[in-house]
């Protein structure tokens, strides 16, 4: 038998669960329907920025780049990670120690292996990988981004 207070903590449990769930969704500066984001996106772009995909490892020209520039969110051309920051993780994609101040915003991504840190883009809202504590030294941190998800613009250009 349920006890009255068992099925008040229930009900308001499940009352918490509703309102988290249906909650808007953050708003962004740049906005586009689906439609819209499938004529400006390349179908990988597309699936990684817009459906949370991930690229191959080692599959992305931007794991070599090395001249000086800014890396750029492919979805909207906001200014995400300085060349600066990037190294190399030996995981396959490129990796920041740093993003450019207030360019990207982060929120838990729970999965099969346990809760990741997805990093998304805060203008656009696009999904750009995740970030992990095991990076170099000043931050610690290692922003693990899927190249399809970024352009590079070299320095001067």
């Amino acid at each position: 038998m349920i006890s009255r207070r068992h099925f008040c903590a229930t009900g308001f449990g499940g009352l918490v669960m509703l309102a988290l769930a249906v909650r808007p969704a953050a708003a962004f500066a740049v906005t586009k329907s689906d439609a819209e984001w499938r004529r400006v996106l390349t179908p990988e772009q597309y699936r990684v920025l817009r459906q949370a995909g991930t690229e191959r490892a080692w599959s992305s020209p931007l794991g070599k780049e090395r001249r000086a520039g800014t890396y750029h969110c492919a979805g909207c051309d906001q200014a995400l990670f300085p060349s600066q920051t990037k190294y190399d993780s030996g995981t396959g994609w490129p990796s920041f120690y740093a993003p450019i101040a207030g360019a990207v915003r982060t929120k838990p991504d729970p999965g099969i292996f346990g809760t990741r840190t997805e990093v998304h883009c805060s203008r656009c809202g696009g999904h750009l990988g995740h970030v992990f504590d095991d990076g170099p030294p000043p931050t610690g941190k290692r922003y693990c981004m899927n190249g399809v998800a970024m352009l590079f613009r070299p320095a001067g250009a």
